[in-house]
C-alpha cells in the first residue's frame, strides 16, 4: 500500500489544482487496492482489499478537506466509519443516557431475567480518535442478546479535541456508574465483565487495574480483550515486522494514529517506529516483559529479524514520552499488580500488528497465575470486528471471533 509518508506526500501537490482531486482520489483507490500486500492464509482478500482502498481514499479526501479548512480529516473518517445506522430491534431494551457529559447506550433483553444478569461494559477501539456507539452497535447488541446480559457501550470523548488521558477518565466514570448502578438492571454484581477491542481494550486493562484497590465496589470477574494494543516501547516485534504493510491497520498508521491521539507531531513517526524514543534503561527495564525472545517461535516463521542497535535520540523521547508511561503502556505495570487481575479472555490475529501485545499479555498473566482463555485467529487480521453483522459485507473469521467470545462469556 501507499504509506502514510507517501500519501501525505500526494496531499501536498493537490492544492496545485482542485481539477485534478477526483482523478487523485480515484486513482489513489486504484492503486491501493492493486499494490496492497496481503500474505497467504488472510481472510477473504478481495473483499479487504475492497474496504482497505475505500478507507485509504477517505483518508486522502480528509486530508484534502482538512488543507481547504472545510472540516477535520478526522471528522471524515469518524462520519464514514460510523457505519449504516441499524434498525430498531424488536428483542432489545436500548437506552442512551450521559454521566459526567459521557455518552452511554445500554442494552438489555426484553424478555424478563430468570435470575440477576450479567453485566458487561464495552469501550470501543479507533485509537482513541475515532469509533463511536453508534459504529459497535451490532457486537454490542449481539452480546446482550446472545449472552442475556446487560451491555453497557461507552463513548468516550475523543482524541485530540478531547485530549489524552481523558479518555480513562471518561471510561472509568461510566464504570463507576454502572457499578453502582447494578440493582436498577438486574445485574450480578459478581458477574461483572470489562471488556473492548483494540485501543479499547487498552482502556479495559488499565480500568481493571485501577479498580484493584477499590474495596467500595463490587469486584470484576473477567476482562475480555479483542485484539489489544498494550505497549508504546517496541514497534519492531515479529508481528510489526511481519504485518508492517497488512491492511487495514499498517505499521505506520499505528504509530501516526499514537502521534495524533497524543496530539503530538507526526513528523517523528519513522523515529518512534525504529524505537529512538526509548532510553537504553529502560529498553532494558522492560525486556523481560516486552522482547521478542519471548514470543513462541511458530510465531516468527513469517519472517523476524532482529533490531540492530538502537539510535537513541532525546528529543524525540521528549517529544512523545507519554507513551510510555503506564497508562498507555500497561503491559508495563508491576507483578504484584499483574498477580491481581481478573480471569482474562484475549483475542489475537495472525494478520495484526498488535498481534504480539496479546501474547506478550497472555504470557505475563499466565506467569503470575490469572487464568486466561485464549482465542487465535489464524487469518484475521486488526479491525475485523467492525464489519460484523453487516451480511456479506462481514468476513468470516470476524464471525469465528465473536462465536468464541460469546462461548466465552457465557460459560462464566
Amino acid at each position: 500500500m501507499a504509506s502514510v509518508s507517501t500519501t501525505l506526500a500526494v496531499i501536498g501537490m493537490v492544492l496545485i489544482s482542485p481539477a485534478v482531486i477526483p482523478a487523485l482520489a480515484l486513482g489513489v483507490m486504484f492503486y491501493s487496492f492493486f499494490n496492497s500486500e496481503l500474505p497467504p492464509g488472510i481472510d477473504q482478500p478481495l473483499k479487504l482489499r475492497f474496504f482497505h482502498s475505500w478507507m485509504i481514499t477517505f483518508m486522502i479526501w480528509g486530508k484534502i478537506l482538512d488543507k481547504l479548512g472545510i472540516c477535520s480529516d478526522l471528522s471524515l473518517l469518524r462520519l464514514v466509519l460510523d457505519g449504516i445506522p441499524t434498525w430498531r430491534d424488536s428483542q432489545l431494551l436500548i437506552k442512551d443516557l450521559k454521566v459526567d457529559e459521557v455518552p452511554l447506550r445500554i442494552y438489555q433483553p426484553k424478555w424478563p431475567p430468570t435470575g440477576r444478569r450479567k453485566g458487561i461494559l464495552y469501550f470501543h477501539g479507533g485509537a482513541g480518535t475515532l469509533g463511536s456507539i453508534r459504529a459497535f452497535e451490532r457486537i454490542c447488541r449481539h452480546i446482550s442478546k446472545k449472552c442475556n446480559s446487560v451491555v453497557v457501550s461507552v463513548g468516550y470523548r475523543l482524541a485530540p479535541e478531547h485530549p489524552y488521558p481523558g479518555q480513562y477518565f471518561d471510561c472509568l466514570n461510566a464504570t463507576l456508574y454502572f457499578m453502582r448502578n447494578l440493582e436498577e438492571y438486574h445485574v450480578d454484581p459478581g458477574l461483572i465483565i470489562i471488556g473492548g477491542d483494540s485501543c479499547g481494550a487498552n482502556f479495559a486493562t488499565v480500568i481493571c487495574q485501577i479498580l484493584l484497590n477499590r474495596r467500595d465496589l463490587p469486584k470484576v470477574r473477567a476482562q475480555v480483550l479483542l485484539y489489544p494494543g498494550l505497549q508504546g516501547l517496541d514497534f519492531q516485534l515479529p508481528s510489526y515486522q511481519q504485518n508492517a504493510l497488512v491492511p487495514i491497520l499498517v505499521q505506520k498508521l499505528v504509530v501516526y494514529f499514537c502521534c495524533r491521539y497524543l496530539n503530538k507531531d507526526p513528523s517523528i513517526v519513522e523515529d518512534i517506529i525504529q524505537n529512538c524514543h526509548v532510553p537504553e534503561n529502560m529498553k532494558w527495564k522492560y525486556k523481560k516483559w516486552i522482547s521478542a525472545d519471548i514470543i513462541p517461535d511458530e510465531f516468527k516463521i513469517r519472517g523476524y529479524v532482529p533490531q540492530k542497535s538502537i539510535c537513541y535520540k532525546p528529543e524525540v523521547h521528549e517529544a512523545i514520552k507519554e507513551i510510555l508511561t503506564e497508562t498507555f503502556s500497561p503491559l508495563t505495570v508491576e507483578d504484584s499488580i499483574i498477580g491481581q487481575l481478573p480471569e482474562s479472555y484475549i483475542v489475537t490475529c495472525e494478520f495484526d500488528v498488535l498481534r504480539d501485545d496479546g501474547l506478550l499479555y497472555k504470557k505475563r498473566l499466565e506467569d503470575n497465575g490469572v487464568q486466561v482463555t485464549w482465542y487465535h485467529s489464524e487469518s484475521g487480521f486488526h479491525g475485523i470486528l467492525a464489519l460484523f453483522g453487516y451480511g456479506i459485507f462481514s468476513f468470516r473469521s470476524a464471525k469465528k471471533i465473536m462465536d468464541n467470545t460469546v462461548k466465552y462469556i457465557n460459560s462464566l
